[in-house]
């Protein structure tokens, strides 16, 4: 285990510095990995023979993201949709938020019939996003950051909203600690931003730290709004 780490270490600190990336954050996001990777690979084990199981096809689901200072890279997702799932509902729905002043409330919670057995709980968990340590390691993300954002989204961003690029996009942040799906896209971007002005290994701690309860509460909101909706399903099919 030592010897990975010096090799990881060795290998990115030097880009990480001349990058404008600090050092503290590399080194925080490898030890926090390795510290969790014996129970983070049975559970991801687990997870890759029930997608197998239930949905046959591709275990990851793999897609361009806007990374650090707007650079493109391939971010890894255990795959959560059926095969041909059609993603241009998603840029449909996500355009509409982004223009309005309603909450970032996710498709899963109304219902996503794209949505492999268990996808929702993947998604609502924040599980699926555990391949995403491989893209930690490569220095395309950190565990604490803004969300990276698809391509087309970052085309009808506003100049001011582009300086959410100015630090690593990351597997949780400010934002997800803060509301998240209660909160609207341009608050999202201002937590965002905040994040990249701001960011401090206290703060990252901090975030780490409140991202568990922060999980466990989307988890109890999404299986409320669950069973608000199949009550309403079931009186007026009455």
């Amino acid at each position: 285990m030592k010897d990975v780490l010096e090799i990881v270490w060795e290998e990115t600190k030097v880009t990480m510095h001349s990058s404008g990336v600090p050092t503290w954050k590399r080194a925080l996001d490898i030890a926090c990995i390795l510290f969790l990777l014996p129970a983070l690979l049975p559970l991801g084990l687990l997870i890759s023979l029930w997608i197998k199981i239930v949905a046959p096809g591709p275990l990851l689901f793999q897609q361009k993201r806007v990374g650090y200072r707007g650079n493109h890279f391939v971010c890894l997702k255990f795959r959560s949709m059926k095969v041909g799932a059609d993603s241009g509902v998603h840029k449909n729905y996500l355009k509409e938020l982004m223009q309005s002043e309603t909450p970032m409330t996710k498709m899963d919670v109304k219902g996503d019939a794209r949505l492999i057995p268990l996808g929702a709980l993947l998604r609502a968990t924040g599980l699926d996003e555990l391949p995403q340590l491989i893209n930690v390691l490569c220095g395309e993300m950190s565990l604490v950051g803004p969300r990276p954002c698809i391509p087309y989204e970052c085309e009808d961003y506003l100049p001011w909203q582009r300086e959410r690029f100015n630090t690593l996009p990351g597997l949780t942040g400010l934002w997800q600690v803060n509301g998240k799906n209660k909160t609207t896209f341009n608050e999202m971007i201002n937590y965002d931003i905040a994040y990249a002005r701001n960011k401090s290994l206290w703060l990252d701690i901090k975030i780490i730290a409140k991202t568990i309860p922060a999980l466990m509460s989307q988890v109890r909101e999404a299986r409320a709004s669950r069973k608000t909706q199949l009550l309403n399903k079931a009186v007026f099919s009455r």
